[in-house]
Order: structure tokens, then sequence, then C-alpha cells
């Protein structure tokens, strides 16, 4: 924790890392979860754990979902990750227990709605998702897993069995100190409309996508 100036000249504490401000029930139409919602003092983002069950602490099935407007809310084809959150959702209630933690902030790999949207106009033109993100003078990835660790931290999480087809997550949470017993794929059937999208993600930012190989009719 550091400090600041206040009004008076004074030193007042100024928060830092992951803080829980309100545990809520969620019923969904995948089961009942606990909404645990968190500020991050250091983004200033508010994120949430949809928490089902009683997941102790080891071994737990976990999900970190980089918030995606366009594929969550609206059901876009240009990416899998309505597809991949729904099935985390799923897969946490059919084991009994589990945690998906939603990340704010993370949209577009971390540029932001506008960026993302001005990325997809360029890949309508020809760019692939890389090379939109450079043309735009924007990160290829800019997203941070301190806070979905340090939230895994506060709900008594010390390893998981991660869900994702994507090797730095893992690398990010074993980095601040949760454990990855086991990197579970969350591999969901490519259409017309995104497998290009997908080939670039396995091909240059090494995403762990083997079932791409047998659509390969797919454009």
């Amino acid at each position: 924790m550091t400090e600041k100036i206040g009004v008076l000249g004074k030193k007042t504490p100024q928060r830092t890392g992951v803080e829980r401000v309100v545990n809520a029930p969620l019923p969904t139409v995948y089961g009942k979860f606990q909404a645990v919602g968190y500020l991050d003092h250091d983004r200033g983002d508010e994120h949430v754990a949809l928490v089902y069950g009683d997941p102790g602490a080891d071994d737990v099935l976990t999900r970190l979902h980089s918030e995606c407007l366009t594929g969550d809310a609206f059901g876009s084809q240009h990416c899998e990750c309505g597809d991949q959150l729904a099935s985390a959702l799923r897969a946490v209630v059919a084991e009994g227990a589990g945690v998906v933690v939603y990340l704010r902030g993370h949209e577009g790999r971390g540029i932001g709605l506008l960026g993302k949207l001005r990325a997809m106009a360029l890949q309508a033109e020809g760019l692939d998702t890389v090379e939109a993100n450079v043309a735009l003078g924007l990160p290829v990835d800019a997203r941070d897993y301190g806070a979905a660790a340090g939230m895994l931290r506060d709900l008594g999480v010390r390893s998981v069995r991660l869900m994702s087809n994507n090797p730095r997550k893992r690398e990010a949470l074993l980095l601040h100190g949760i454990q990855v017993a086991e990197q579970v794929p969350l591999l969901i059937p490519p259409c017309e409309n995104n497998i290009t999208y997908l080939r670039t993600k396995r091909e240059r930012l090494d995403h762990h996508l083997p079932h791409l190989d047998a659509v390969a009719h797919l454009s």
C-alpha cells in the first residue's frame, strides 16, 4: 500500500491491488453462482469472480475470461469468446465446483472496445489480428493477469486446473504465485467467420488449437 498527499498536506494511505467489495447470489441459466465483485485499485477496473459450489483450495477448475463485449453479449462469430464463456460456466457446474474470473479492461486483448473495432475493420481488409494491432500502433496483447491472481488468492485458491488454450495465462498465474496443476483445453468448433482469426492465434500467438487441423475446408 502506497501513500498520497491529502487536501491538508497529510499523507493518507492509497490502496493497491484488488479488494473484495461485494458477494451476491447470481442465478443464471447455467446454475446458481456467487458473484464476488472486486475493485482493482491499480487500474481502476471492476472484476467479478463467478464461484460455483465449494471450490476448495487445490486443483480448482478455473477460467480466466477476458471481457469481450462483441462475443459475450452480441454473439459475434469473429471470435470464440462467447462460446468459451458459456462452455466454462457449464463445465464448472458439471464439475460441481469451480471459478470463472471475468476480467474487465481486457477488451481486444487490452486495447479497448474502439481499438478492437478498428482492428476488426482492418482485418476485414485482409490484415490478420496481429498485423491489425501493429498497424494501429497498439500492443498485440496488453493484458495483465495480476488482478486475476489476487482474486484467486482472496478466494483461497492455491492451484487451478486452468480452462484455456493460451499458454500466457498459465505463465502469468505461475508468475503471480498460483500453481497450475493442469491446462484444460477449451476448444470451440470454428466457423467460416472466425477460422482465419483462430489460425492466427495458433500460428502467431501460440494458442493450443489442434482441432483446427480437422477443418482445412474452411477458408
